[in-house]
Order: structure tokens, then C-alpha cells, then sequence
């Protein structure tokens, strides 16, 4: 038992460990970055209850436009192979917009009357919503490219690496690309336990200082990333002394180091449809048009698709089928829609969940996402797309049952019949102690076919076009999210902020019907995406 025990830690963390390297660290450390990102969630989620009188539907169509970047992910890859000697500039770029997000929300939690007089709190919110991702996506896809040149094609004598271990290598660096992103979360969740411990007793003047310095304190955001890109660059210098002392010569170091093995020339296809993305984006979204974001889905899903089909004739027939079914069961099962904000503020509301709680909840879900990277390592090493999808499918379907049990009394009566021991906040805890695992499992194969299987000199632009569909899908999950909260109406308690009077009373009664709809769709829509990429003749990844 001990043996069996002590085979599956080294097979599932100490090789993991094993096979690190120091040439992985900078791509992590910008893939941790987006990780922390997740510091400022809670605070987000109560200031936007507390002080915004923005509904549920507004801010599911404000998740739609803030996932519209990371369908731009497409361009940006493709620019990161046209200027691969420079793409660090994007990571800077990207760094500089997420501090300017921090930098606004700091204004408006610390000084919202001097924000107010330059223009609305709302405003100055959307601005800031929309500034992040832009930030995020820049430095995202710039390190998706270091993951492929942090993986070595030269061994310590200087000789080629065997294409079997190579593939090994891009392997081990998505998964660890994970374990950086689940990493970061696991320490914001932490940092915000320990920044929220017994807030749930202090004044909201308290409450208030403590947002703020959670706020100040995700700066090390951009900081982390931009250290990631300037260790990258200080291994580099490192790795063409290593070289040269073998007797490389400078121009085979340079190609070595800088270069991809085939030269990208750019692609008019990618860059003048992105163009007439980007001004579509932006002329419909400030025209106010009805209907833009369906036209703005429409249309980029149009364009991203027809990219798509331009790629694929860069892989052989088989290759090209596996990546076609891969990302069609990718985008069903990421497109669901969810419950939206109004879930959040029934449990807060109605099941008395505060910052302190909600804290630890995220610290549960951050380790045990973590944990289900190594738990399911060698399931997603060798099983399909498909069959991981459905697994996750199964599971997930299932674990959203005690929430709708709970919003019809089961936490009353498990506590009835537990002397209270079984609440809401139990059932919470093992809920989430169940489902997260769970949370990143589908997209590291795909990850990984990308890393292995795509041309050399196209790796960053595949890894953007399959990352845009992909995320796209999320954009079309923030659409369902609106249309059912527009279908099962919810609303949260606001009060005026110069009187204290109801402007709008709590209204949680559709939300029973909601989470029924979310949780069958969710069941559906994946296995109806399956059945049909096995009609159609296509693999999955």
C-alpha cells in the first residue's frame, strides 16, 4: 500500500519537479501574474453590490465586451511571431494598462469624490473593467510564446534533443503553466484570508481601508510579469555565453536564441481581418446600437473561424481533424452560461456569506484546483478531449445540485438534522471541496497538441487563434448569462447612498428557475457537442 502510494507521488509530483527547469521560470512567472490577478475578486464582488446600482444582466453584458480582448489574442499572437526579438515591449504594454486598472479602483475606493467630479463612478468602473483584459491578453499571449522557447532544443553538449523527450518537455511546461495561474490564485487566497480575518465584526469605514489596501497591494501584479520578462531575457545573455564557449558561432546563436526555425512572414488574412475586427468592436460598441454584442459575437466568431480554416492547411489531414474536433468540444463546454452576479448576492444576502467566509472559500477552491492538477495528471495525459469533457460534464452536473438544494431549504433541514453542524456553509465547503479539482482539467491537452504539434514558426499564432476561439467561447457564455438573467430577473437591495432609502428591493425568486436552466444546459450542451464531432468523422485531442 505504502509503495503504491509512494509510486503515484513520484509519478504525479516528484517527476513533475524533476523535469523543471530554470530556463521554465520566466513564462511562469508572467502565467503567476495572471493568477494573483484574482486578488481583487472579492473586494470587486462587494463593491460592486455595495456601491453600484448596476444589475445583474448589465454586468453579465459588461463581461461580454471585457472578454472581447482575449478574442483578440489572434492578432497579438501573430504579432508576437512577426516581432519575436521584441515581444517583451507587449509585455511592458500589458503590464502598464493593468496598473492604470488598479490605479482607478484605488481612486474610486479611497477618493470617490475626487473621481466623481471628473466623471460618474460607474464610468470610471466599465473603464476599468475594460482596461485589465486588454493588459492581461498582451502579456498572456507573449507568454504562450516563451512556453516554446523556454522548452531547450540543445542538451548540455550542445547536441539536438530527441524529438520524443522534447515533446515531454512542452508537456511538462503547459501543466506547470497551470500549476503557475492555479499557484497565483492559491496565494491571493491566502493573502485575502488573512486581509479579511474577523472583518465580518468591523465598521464599514474598516471594511472599506481594507479593499483599498488589497487594491494597493495587487501592483505587484504588472511587477511580477515585467520581473518574468527581464529573467528571460538575463537566461538568454546566460544560455549564448554557454554557446559560445562550446564553439557556436555568433550568427548560430543568434538564430539559436532569437529566431524561430522558419522565418514568419506576415499574414494579411489575420492582420486585415483582426483590423476590421477591431473597428467593428469599437464603432458598434460606442454607437450604442441595439443588438451590438450579437453582431459583435456574430462577426467575430466568423472571423476567427475562417482564420481557423486558413491554419489548418498548415497541418497534415489528421492533424487537422484531431484540432477541429478538439476545439469544438472546447468551445461547447466553456460557452455555458452560468447563473450570473445574482447567485453571488443571494449567498451573501440569504445564506449570510461574508468577505471572511468567501475568503476561505477561495482558498479551498485555489489549493484544491492545485491539487487536481497533479491528482489528474496522468488522466489528462492519456485520455481524450472527449472523454475528460464527459467526465467533467457528469460531475459537474451533478455537484450543482446541492445549490439548488439549497435555495429550496436544504441547508435548513441538513442543519434541522445535524444540531446545525450541516449549513450553508458546510455544504459550501464540500461542494467546493469536490468540484475544484475539477476546474482545469479540460484545457491542458489541448495546450499541450498545440505546443507539440504546430508548425515551429506558427507556435505563438496557433496557440492565439485556438486561445481566441476558445475564449470566445466565454464571450458567448457571458451572452447566455445575460439572456437568462434577462428571462429570470433578479435583483439585489439598493439603497440610496444620500438617504439610505430602498431604491430597489431584494428579488431572489426566479432564482430557483435559473439554476435548473443553467444546470441542464450544462448537461446537454457538451454531449451534444461530442455526438456530433463523431458524426462528422472528427478526433479529439
Amino acid at each position: 500500500m505504502l509503495h503504491a502510494l509512494y509510486r503515484w507521488i513520484d509519478r504525479n509530483l516528484l517527476e513533475l519537479g524533476r523535469e523543471m527547469r530554470l530556463s521554465y521560470l520566466p513564462p511562469l512567472m508572467v502565467y503567476c501574474a495572471a493568477g494573483v490577478s484574482g486578488l481583487t475578486g472579492i473586494v470587486g464582488t462587494f463593491f460592486v453590490k455595495d456601491y453600484l446600482g448596476l444589475s445583474a444582466a448589465f454586468l453579465a453584458a459588461l463581461g461580454f465586451w471585457a472578454g472581447i480582448p482575449w478574442a483578440l489574442k489572434m492578432p497579438i499572437g501573430h504579432l508576437v511571431d512577426l516581432m519575436w526579438r521584441h515581444k517583451a515591449g507587449l509585455v511592458y504594454l500589458g503590464a502598464s494598462l493593468i496598473a492604470a486598472s488598479l490605479l482607478i479602483m484605488i481612486g474610486l475606493i479611497g477618493s470617490p469624490d475626487a473621481m466623481r467630479t471628473v466623471m460618474p463612478i460607474e464610468a470610471w468602473f466599465v473603464l476599468s473593467v475594460l482596461l485589465s483584459p486588454v493588459g492581461y491578453v498582451m502579456q498572456d499571449a507573449v507568454a504562450d510564446a516563451m512556453t516554446v522557447e523556454a522548452v531547450p532544443r540543445l542538451d548540455a553538449r550542445g547536441e539536438p534533443i530527441p524529438a520524443e523527450t522534447v515533446r515531454l518537455m512542452h508537456t511538462t511546461m503547459q501543466m506547470l503553466g497551470r500549476v503557475a495561474i492555479i499557484g497565483g490564485t492559491v496565494m491571493v487566497s491566502l493573502a485575502n484570508v488573512a486581509m479579511f480575518q474577523g472583518s465580518e465584526n468591523l465598521p464599514e469605514a474598516d471594511k472599506v481601508a481594507i479593499y483599498l489596501r488589497i487594491y494597493e497591494l495587487a501592483l505587484i501584479i504588472p511587477l511580477l510579469s515585467v520581473s518574468g520578462v527581464l529573467l528571460g531575457g538575463f537566461l538568454k545573455r546566460r544560455e549564448a555565453k554557454r554557446l559560445a564557449a562550446l564553439g557556436r558561432s555568433r550568427a548560430e546563436i543568434d538564430r539559436l536564441l532569437h529566431d524561430p526555425e522558419e522565418k514568419t512572414a506576415p499574414n494579411w488574412w489575420i492582420l486585415g481581418g483582426s483590423a476590421v475586427f477591431v473597428a467593428l468592436t469599437i464603432s458598434v460598441g460606442l454607437s450604442g446600437i441595439e443588438y451590438g454584442q450579437e453582431i459583435i459575437f456574430a462577426t467575430s466568431f466568423a472571423i476567427i473561424g475562417f482564420m481557423i480554416t486558413r491554419l489548418l492547411r498548415e497541418l497534415s489531414p489528421e492533424a487537422a481533424r484531431t484540432l477541429l474536433g478538439t476545439v469544438i468540444i472546447i468551445f461547447a463546454f466553456r460557452a455555458l452560461p452560468g447563473p450570473g452576479a445574482g447567485a453571488s448576492w443571494w449567498m451573501i444576502d440569504e445564506l449570510g456569506f461574508d468577505q471572511s467566509f468567501l475568503s476561505r472559500l477561495d482558498l479551498i477552491t485555489s489549493a484544491l484546483t492545485l491539487a487536481g492538477l497533479f491528482l489528474f495528471r496522468r488522466f489528462m495525459a492519456e485520455k481524450s478531449i472527449a472523454q475528460i469533457v464527459i467526465f467533467l460534464t457528469v460531475a459537474t452536473t451533478a455537484l450543482s445540485l446541492p445549490i439548488i438544494g439549497m435555495f429550496h431549504g436544504l441547508h435548513e433541514w441538513t442543519a434541522a438534522h445535524t444540531g446545525g453542524v450541516v449549513d450553508a456553509r458546510f455544504i459550501a465547503i464540500a461542494n467546493t471541496a469536490l468540484e475544484s479539482p475539477l476546474g482545469q482539467v479540460s484545457m491542458v491537452p489541448m495546450l499541450a497538441w498545440i505546443a507539440n504539434s504546430a508548425p515551429a514558426h506558427l507556435k505563438a499564432t496557433f496557440f492565439a487563434v485556438m486561445a481566441s476561439f476558445t475564449n470566445l467561447a466565454l464571450s458567448a457564455s457571458q451572452l447566455g448569462t445575460k439572456y437568462l438573467n434577462q428571462l429570470h430577473t433578479i435583483a439585489r437591495e439598493v439603497r440610496d447612498a444620500a438617504t439610505g432609502a430602498i431604491t430597489t428591493p431584494a428579488d431572489y425568486g426566479a432564482l430557483g428557475e435559473l439554476l435548473v436552466t443553467v444546470t441542464v444546459i450544462a448537461l446537454v450542451v457538451p454531449l451534444a457537442a461530442i455526438l456530433l464531432t463523431r458524426l462528422a468523422g472528427l478526433r479529439s485531442a
